[in-house]
């Protein structure tokens, strides 16, 4: 048999076949790729020393001094009833949600029961919807990813990471994106050093769609929002709310409440023209006559990665991005100062592959989509890279 009439063929199966001129031979068995060790379960009988997140607080809670339905809920009680039902129902979600902490132990445990036992979604998987992502800063002070968990139920116990030099170091745990949660505990170590960290002050709040709230990231910490809140070191409250990001008054109410450092409207993708036309301009005066120095951004839609395809889809597009155009003209007209514009064509990149569904981004849009925020963001904030 020549070279050119053999050729190797593996298999299903782990098995490599050698195929000749009309025969099949085993020749042998084909190790497999490694597969990534998911975050272990954590033995129910494990010495762990538990920390209760609410000892200390999380950052996306806004308004953390008014009572609330449950503790890690978006909004306050107060919303319920000036809300619409459905961004009451949405605010219990904990997206955006960021836990600090510094630890020395060596291994990391997480337990956490969740609100709803729908732990996915068909176009976005468990561990975005439901799970919760671990970061920590290296030894230059950058955050790096360290796992995320795999729910399979409503109650869940892992491991996170094991192993570790037993040096002291801070950690960001973020909270699921699509599901709320009745609790959050870390374990560590007995004896271990633990420092809870105090949620920060002055967030850039981010007021939007179900893209603002995560669909359809991977894990929490890839939504544009965390990826941002990490480039600039700087909380975040994420209002994202899915298919319900329309300009409402009840919200831009709530908005006015939070000492934020800048605010990012980013309601498109939920609104027609006609409703941009009606409330961009009044929301954008309550804020600002609520907060008359913080800077407000105003974001066009992003585009349907197939709308190149579908003029029908464009032309929807090409409406809503002329009445946020023509609203913020009225507003600067109207005297209202920093007030930024981010245009949406390129949110997604321009080639069609930044989205799951055309609509949502999957990772590799949010990642362009932070790099587009990042930069009016600086400018708003007044910040250099």
């Amino acid at each position: 048999m020549s070279i050119v009439q053999r050729a190797i063929v593996h298999s299903a199966f782990g098995f490599s076949w050698l195929l000749g001129s009309g025969s099949l031979q085993a020749w042998q068995a084909a190790p497999r790729p490694a597969e990534p060790q998911p975050a272990k379960k954590a033995p129910a009988e494990k010495n762990l020393d538990w920390k209760d997140v609410r000892d200390w607080g999380v950052e996306g809670r806004i308004l953390p001094d008014q009572a609330r339905m449950g503790w890690f809920d978006r909004l306050p009680a107060s919303a319920q009833g000036k809300v619409t039902d459905a961004v009451w129902k949405l605010s219990r979600d904990s997206a955006g949600m960021l836990v600090r902490f510094r630890s020395d132990s060596p291994e990391l445990h997480v337990r956490y029961r969740l609100l709803n036992g729908d732990l996915a979604m068909p176009h976005m998987p468990a561990t975005g919807v439901s799970g919760v992502d671990l970061y920590a800063r290296d030894k230059q002070g950058q955050w790096r990813w360290v796992q995320v968990t795999r729910p399979t139920g409503k109650v869940v116990t892992a491991q996170l990471v094991g192993k570790l030099p037993v040096e002291e170091r801070e950690f960001a745990l973020y909270l699921p994106l699509y599901n709320g949660v009745e609790s959050v505990e870390i374990g560590v170590r007995p004896g271990s050093h633990f420092e809870g960290l105090a949620p920060r002050e002055r967030p850039i709040v981010f007021y939007g769609t179900s893209i603002t709230q995560g669909a359809c990231a991977s894990r929490p910490g890839m939504v544009h929002t965390a990826i941002l809140g990490r480039r600039f070191d700087r909380p975040v409250v994420n209002l994202g709310f899915s298919g319900n990001g329309k300009m409402d008054p009840a919200v831009g109410e709530y908005l006015g409440q939070i000492d934020a450092a800048v605010f990012v409207i980013d309601c498109l993708p939920n609104m027609g023209h006609e409703l941009v036309a009606e409330r961009c301009v009044p929301l954008v005066n309550q804020i600002r006559a609520a907060r008359p120095e913080t800077p407000i951004i105003l974001v066009e839609d992003r585009r349907f990665t197939n709308s190149w395809l579908q003029r029908e889809r464009a032309a929807e597009h090409d409406l809503n991005h002329a009445a946020l155009r023509t609203a913020f003209e009225q507003l600067q007209q109207g005297g209202v100062q920093k007030l930024f514009y981010l245009e949406g064509d390129s949110l997604l990149g321009l080639d069609s592959e930044g989205a799951t569904d055309g609509s949502h981004p999957n990772d590799l849009g949010f990642f362009r989509q932070a790099d587009q925020f990042e930069l009016i963001l600086r400018a708003a904030l007044g910040e250099s890279k």
